[in-house]
């Protein structure tokens, strides 16, 4: 049984400032840990916000829950998009878990999958993990009953996405293994599925991709 706790900011500026102190105490937290970041345009102000000043972290790992297929430079990539935040972490390059699209797809999410595996029996605990939540009610790059099917049993999967873009998403299996799962949306367009996730409607994707995690947490703001 999964439960799912919603948390309603009053303006975009609160939420920023909100995910912003969420994952700072997820970075200076003691020990080996890990964290997922998502990618799109929501966490970005959060990202940046915390680039400007010291982040403090102790044998801190970085993943990512899905990468569009493109280069690692490309304005589309959401490690890319993170690198203000990455930079400032001074993090070294292997603990930085990141979609090498340089591999032909297949081949990238099997390399990615490995990374997970290793991060996972490593013992290192992966903390705060970061979602968003497609129009369409996707998550990650899952987007309908046959990526979760053929997600079964695996940690990452490459997918053909509906916009014809293709990339590597994590799987349920791997979510279940995250801590602290918060699903962050913000701005218009996305009342239906906001709905659904709020409901637990159990068609919805998003919410179908987190029933192995005991508790998930909605962290919204409605407006534009």
């Amino acid at each position: 049984m999964t439960t799912l706790t919603t948390r309603r900011f009053p303006s975009r500026a609160a939420l920023d400032a909100a995910l912003a102190q969420r994952l700072g105490q997820a970075i200076s937290a003691n020990g080996a840990s890990a964290i997922m970041l998502s990618g799109g345009t929501t966490p970005l102000p959060a990202y940046r916000a915390l680039a400007r000043g010291p982040l403090p972290h102790d044998r801190l790992q970085i993943l990512f829950c899905d990468e569009r297929y493109v280069p690692s430079d490309s304005d589309a990539s959401n490690y890319h998009q993170s690198r203000p935040l990455l930079d400032a972490l001074a993090l070294p390059p292997a603990a930085i878990l990141r979609v090498r699209t340089e591999l032909p797809l297949e081949e990238a999410a099997a390399e990615y999958e490995r990374q997970l595996a290793a991060l996972l029996d490593s013992g290192t605990k992966v903390g705060l993990g970061l979602l968003g939540l497609g129009a369409d009610g996707h998550t990650a790059s899952l987007f309908g009953a046959p990526d979760l099917e053929r997600a079964r049993g695996r940690l990452a999967i490459p997918v053909h996405r509906p916009d014809g873009m293709s990339a590597v998403s994590v799987t349920p299996d791997f979510l279940a293994r995250v801590a602290e799962p918060v699903f962050v949306v913000a701005g218009s367009g996305k009342q239906n599925a906001l709905r659904a996730l709020t409901t637990q409607d159990p068609n919805l994707t998003a919410w179908r991709a987190v029933q192995g995690c005991p508790e998930v947490e909605l962290w919204m703001y409605e407006g534009d």
